[in-house]
């Protein structure tokens, strides 16, 4: 008998030759080059630094395309943004030492998020590694000590040999869920040396499924068929695993109220008589959700801001589907299923009974009602409006990356996605600096479509030398920078707590003047012209910054409620 473990497949003579004679000048950063290429990589994001010169020369010889930013971690978040709008795992190259730790904390936000990028780093040459002090230029005793607790893995390579291997078990871990970075490193020597190794072709690196164990889905099934009052809340898993159209199904066949998260946002229809939207920082969905017998929670782990601020206390049945078993019951006990979200959606909706219920819909009305009203009780109009001018002027299908500031807080609960995977935002790790250069690694991703970045004017001031980026490569992006003249949200914070803020105010440039002198279009706004302005932006080619000086409120929390 002949088992397929047994099988071989013989290499032709051509195949055999080719091997035998590989072409003349490679090195260990051709091999790094070379794995990613076989993988299906067809870009790379980064920056060049000196032990890293090998693998940056090797670009020259290959098809990758290569987008230099010119901050590491603006790197980081570029390789994030192109990881969440492909699914595919993201190259981001990086030298040693402070190239390497200036990207953390973008790899922190990668892994909050789940955004699959695969950070490949050089490291000071072989002989300095294993410990003590060789007083090689940004040398750290243990570089990837640094990373361990950020990444899902990490990969030390000591021998030309093993970059091949070490790359793809990376990018495998990289794309198994849950989604999410990983680290590569390789010394410089290795980079540097020639190797008559023969060329990396294609590689097998396909994901393991993360599949449900079936009597638990079973269990799942049978309680929410019998439920009275089922509910969902439908967290990124559901965005990351493409289960957006299983989540429908199932809520259709449930006749399940949905709520999604802020990373879930677009999972579910905005406008559907079962949608919740996804307003989980008010007192009213939160009592809704408490009131649930039966409540499914899909793709999330039910965090600080899922939970509405730690406030939220479920009464009935919980079961929770989770790829990151770190999440797991985490937070509150549940019917634990330990899965990627499409595949245990597909087993429910392959086991659970359609129920029926024609109240659900109005509860949905009632509720959306209450929180429309406690809005229109605290005079927040222009808010509204500039978040509706925002949704006027991007077109549909085109994503958007919001940074941490108060529009992007409004947008969490009150923007339209219409369609998944379109909006991103930094909520996981909560970063500033991240809407900008994020939006410049999805219109890699897709030059196609016009990409909407958000900003604060503190935020904007993080990520300034990537307009120059943008020119570069002449990528669709138009940047609304909402100016206040600070860190808004902090101001606000710090107000409401001590009665003054402290170390909010900003000088900031002319940005409208600043972005002309990267030779990119700006323009000033007002509140009135948002839309038309942003509109005429995202319609020109290239870049643009839109500027708008505005004082935005954060509507009263209601989590202490």
């Amino acid at each position: 008998m002949t088992h397929d473990h047994d099988l071989v497949l013989r290499p032709t003579e051509a195949q055999i030759s080719t091997a035998l004679n590989p072409p003349p000048g490679r090195n260990g950063g051709d091999l790094v080059v070379e794995t990613l290429a076989g993988l299906g990589a067809t870009t790379v994001f980064g920056l060049p630094g000196q032990h890293a010169l090998g693998m940056f020369d090797a670009l020259r010889r290959s098809s990758l395309r290569y987008v230099g930013l010119r901050v590491e971690n603006n790197a980081g978040f570029a390789a994030d943004a192109y990881g969440r709008i492909t699914g595919e795992a993201a190259p981001l190259l990086l030298s040693t030492g402070p190239g390497a730790l200036t990207s953390l904390a973008a790899l922190q936000e990668a892994a909050a998020a789940s955004a699959p990028v695969l950070a490949i780093s050089s490291q000071i040459p072989t002989a300095g590694l294993g410990g003590g002090r060789h007083g090689y230029l940004h040398e750290l005793p243990d570089q990837s000590a640094s990373f361990r607790g950020v990444v899902k893995s990490v990969h030390t390579v000591r021998t030309a040999s093993q970059v091949p291997s070490a790359i793809a078990e990376a990018w495998k871990s990289a794309l198994t869920a849950p989604h999410g970075p990983v680290w590569v490193e390789i010394p410089q020597d290795v980079l540097l040396a020639e190797t008559s190794l023969p060329v990396v072709t294609a590689m097998d690196a396909a994901p393991d499924d993360l599949v449900p164990r079936p009597e638990l889905t079973a269990v799942a099934a049978h309680l929410l068929s019998h439920a009275a009052r089922p509910a969902i809340i439908a967290g990124g898993g559901v965005v990351r695993s493409d289960a957006s159209g299983k989540l429908l199904q199932l809520a259709e066949m449930l006749a399940a109220p949905v709520v999604t998260t802020f990373g879930g946002k677009g999972a579910f229809p905005w406008e559907h008589p079962l949608s919740l939207q996804s307003w989980l920082e008010d007192r009213h969905t939160t009592d809704f959700l408490e009131d649930a017998d039966v409540l499914l929670v899909v793709g999330s782990g039910l965090g600080e801001l899922s939970s509405n601020y730690h406030t939220f206390k479920p009464r009935g049945r919980v079961i929770q589907i989770e790829a990151d078993l770190g999440k797991l019951e985490s937070n509150h006990p549940a019917l634990g299923i330990h899965a990627d979200a499409r595949l245990a959606l597909q087993a429910l909706l392959e086991t659970a009974q359609e129920r029926t219920d024609t109240s659900a819909p109005e509860r949905v009305r009632e509720l959306l009602s209450r929180v429309g009203e406690r809005l229109a009780s605290q005079e927040l109009t222009l808010e509204q409006d500039v978040l509706a001018s925002v949704r006027r002027a991007l077109p549909a299908g085109s994503p958007s990356f919001w940074d941490m500031t108060i529009l992007a807080y409004w947008a969490w609960s009150a923007f339209d996605a219409q369609g998944p995977n379109t909006m991103h935002s930094a909520q996981g790790a909560g970063g500033l600096g991240y809407g900008f250069p994020a939006a410049l690694g999805a219109a890699a991703a897709d030059p196609t479509r016009p990409v909407l970045a958000v900003s604060g004017d503190g935020g904007a001031l993080y990520s300034i030398a990537e307009l120059a980026t943008a020119k570069q490569y002449d990528l669709p992006v138009t940047w609304l920078i909402v100016d206040d003249g600070g860190y808004g949200i902090l101001r606000e914070y710090m107000t409401d707590t001590f009665g003054r803020a402290t170390a909010t105010e900003l000088t900031r440039p002319d940005y409208v003047a600043l972005a002309e002198s990267f030779g990119v279009p700006g323009v000033r706004t007002t509140p009135q012209t948002l839309a038309e302005d942003l509109a005429k932006a995202l319609a020109a080619p290239g870049p643009s910054v839109v500027v708008l000086p505005a004082v935005l409120r954060m509507f009263a929390p209601t989590h202490l409620g």
